[in-house]
């Protein structure tokens, strides 16, 4: 594992600034797209859609669909088209987890459905759905459309999933592996991969960054669940402690519940179940968090994720791509310090 993933302090911070350096070029190009196509005669969708996907995100997965391209030496511009289908797919997903989840906060400011409501945010996800899949068509690789309509399939199937098991104390280390591997890292896997089909490269290497990206997601993944509890509603850009309010059993529940006493495992039960969901709740569940190790546990899986992940870069050639998709995972981990 990498020196940064072991967190030695004499080390520089891993960042995106190196993947950003690398595809801005190609990111414009995706910009440009990603603008022209949320337009409509109907000014709510690009005012809602805008609102969202000018909000200050990162855009990692279309700058993994274009950084993918660039490890492989890809020359053309067919992935600008499919990067933006990607940034689509997880928008439109984000409309409508909020909607679900009834949050208030994105990425630091107020989400669509807190300003046009519920419907107008289901529908707008929806139309960028549609959007997605347009330019997954106008690409005319059925190989593409394969990946990217089955990772929408999957994601899809992941949300009622992660639905299902809210306040449900039954939810294990595998359903909640399921979950998140389903909800997150399938269309992290599925921006890779689209790269090595464009690029026209073999199945071999389509299959390692699509193992890069699904390892990278689920790293992902595991470090957010763990901060929902330990970090800031500045930092997080969205509000704290949702996960233990929303009745979601994460990984660092999981693990707490099954290290501690009946007494504890009853606190959970009343919070998961909504009983308990103030405050000083709040502040009690972190304190069994860390009691148990649970917060450090479930980040020492998302470390282990994340060497899966840069493991998988392996068969690729050293170079400026490669450091990039690196320290992409380093910087997912590096989240939670």
């Amino acid at each position: 594992m990498s020196a940064i993933i072991q967190h030695k302090q004499d080390e520089h911070l891993p960042s995106l600034e190196p993947m950003m350096r690398l595809v801005e070029s190609g990111m414009n190009a995706v910009n440009s797209v990603i603008i022209e196509r949320m337009q409509s005669e109907i000014p709510l969708i690009p005012e809602l859609a805008g609102h969202l996907i000018a909000g200050g995100g990162k855009r990692m997965r279309p700058m993994l669909t274009l950084a993918s391209a660039e490890l492989l030496g890809y020359q053309g511009t067919r992935h600008h088209l499919l990067a933006a289908a990607v940034e689509f797919i997880h928008t439109a997903t984000l409309l409508h987890d909020d909607v679900v989840d009834g949050s208030d906060l994105r990425r630091g400011k107020h989400t669509a459905n807190m300003i046009w409501g519920n419907n107008a945010s289901v529908l707008v996800g929806d139309f960028l759905f549609t959007r997605s899949f347009e330019l997954m068509v106008e690409d005319g690789s059925l190989q593409v459309l394969k990946i990217l309509s089955g990772a929408s399939s999957i994601i899809a199937a992941g949300e009622v999933a992660q639905l299902s098991a809210q306040r449900q104390l039954s939810t294990g280390e595998q359903k909640y592996m399921e979950i998140i591997t389903a909800k997150t890292a399938v269309l992290f896997a599925a921006a890779c991969r689209i790269s090595a089909v464009v690029a026209e490269r073999p199945e071999a290497e389509e299959l390692a960054l699509d193992a890069y990206g699904l390892n990278l997601g689920i790293a992902f993944q595991l470090v957010d669940d763990a901060i929902d509890y330990v970090s800031d509603s500045e930092t997080m850009g969205k509000g704290v402690g949702d996960d233990f309010r929303d009745g979601k059993v994460t990984l660092p529940v999981i693990l707490a519940m099954a290290r501690g006493n009946d007494e504890e495992r009853r606190f959970w039960q009343d919070a998961i179940m909504g009983h308990k969901n103030g405050e000083m709740d709040l502040l009690h569940a972190k304190a069994l968090l860390e009691q148990h190790g649970a917060i450090a546990d479930t980040l020492e899986r998302a470390r282990h994720y994340g060497k899966l992940a840069i493991d998988a870069l392996a068969p690729f050639p050293d170079g400026a791509a490669k450091d990039a998709l690196v320290e992409a995972v380093e910087f997912a981990i590096r989240r939670a310090y």
